[in-house]
């Protein structure tokens, strides 16, 4: 049996149940490329597809680089449709390009906006569909929520992702009194009373400082999620973008989420008139014009052939910059020869 062959047997049995049991695309659960990088100062790469016409230049980035890349869909709940339709794209054209480094799916981060039936149900049948479609790793927002709460809310919801053994990452509840890491240790502690099973803590750039973030107190949320058997990403990073990439993993965090230039990249490619729409509603709603993309893009007009080259290209490059800031370029082979070795671990 061949090492791919090996590392295809790990694949959740969601995903397979959606793409077949005849690919052969490595689409796993971060959980089984962490294991390979657990003692190497290296951060998995996620990012946002804004656009699916990005989708070649960032596989191509990976393979380029020798890379595991995550992959995520910002609004996988937008209409009953997405999440199938985002999962069906990164497949063909993985499939397509013969790709054949790990990758996994993120959903979101989805937004919990209440601990309340009402708020909460529709979220519920929101994630049995993103399960599903075949992702690989579920994030919320739970950053509208206090701590007590979020527990409450991640409780009643995770069922679907638990259940199937996927992973879950969960950003920071509204810090009270004590702030953000005190935040952090009230969720982490009632989580694990309700033995809810935790992939990683999700810490935006935002509440680190921006483009001049603090270090300590990324340090500080990396040993607390230890504690807990959990690892740390950074989120939403657009400001530190690529000057902070190494400072992240030197901190010890284990998966960054680049909205860098992705958003900007993907906006441009479309005709102005477009752009502007997007903007004014992003405006209007508080949703990032890149992320009203990712939901509308399959009603607006393709892309003509230049600007999508234009967008792959460009993709690519910036993909291959953020792969190689975060120590994941040349790891890919490594980490399927690992897996392959340890299947049963």
């Amino acid at each position: 049996m061949s090492v791919l062959d090996k590392v295809l047997s790990l694949r959740p049995g969601n995903t397979v149940a959606r793409v077949g049991a005849s690919s052969r695309v490595p689409l796993l659960n971060p959980r089984e490329p962490l294991r390979a990088l657990e003692r190497l100062p290296v951060a998995l790469a996620c990012l946002p597809v804004q656009s699916k016409a990005a989708l070649p230049g960032l596989l191509r980035a990976a393979r380029s680089e020798d890379a595991v890349l995550g992959l995520a869909c910002p609004h996988p709940t937008a209409d009953r449709g997405a999440a199938e339709r985002f999962i069906a794209a990164v497949h063909e054209a993985a499939a397509e390009a013969e790709h054949a480094r790990p990758l996994f799916l993120q959903a979101g981060p989805i937004r919990v906006t209440g601990s309340d039936e009402d708020s909460l149900a529709p979220l519920r049948e929101g994630l049995f569909r993103v399960v599903d479609a075949g992702f690989t790793l579920v994030s919320l927002d739970l950053s509208r929520l206090d701590s007590y709460a979020a527990v409450e809310a991640v409780n009643a919801l995770v069922s679907p992702v638990t259940e199937r053994e996927l992973a879950l990452e969960l950003s920071a509840p509204t810090p009270a009194s004590g702030g953000l890491i005190d935040a952090y240790r009230t969720l982490l502690e009632g989580l694990s009373q309700w033995k809810v099973p935790l992939r990683f803590v999700r810490v935006s750039e935002r509440d680190l400082g921006g483009a001049e973030p603090d270090v300590g107190t990324l340090r500080s949320i990396v040993d607390l999620a230890a504690d807990y058997n959990a690892s740390v990403c950074v989120g939403d990073v657009r400001e530190g973008f690529p000057r902070m990439l190494p400072t992240y993993v030197a901190a010890g965090a284990k998966k960054v989420d680049c909205v860098g230039p992705f958003e900007r990249l993907a906006l441009t490619s479309w005709p102005p008139e477009v752009r502007e729409s997007l903007e004014s509603k992003s405006a209007a709603s508080g949703v990032a014009a890149g992320e009203l993309l990712s939901v509308v893009e399959d009603s607006l007009p393709p892309l003509d052939p230049q600007a999508r080259e234009r967008l792959e290209a460009l993709s690519f490059a910036e993909a291959a910059e953020v792969l190689a800031a975060l120590g994941a370029a040349g790891t890919g082979h490594s980490v399927m020869r690992f897996l392959a070795q340890n299947q049963g671990e």
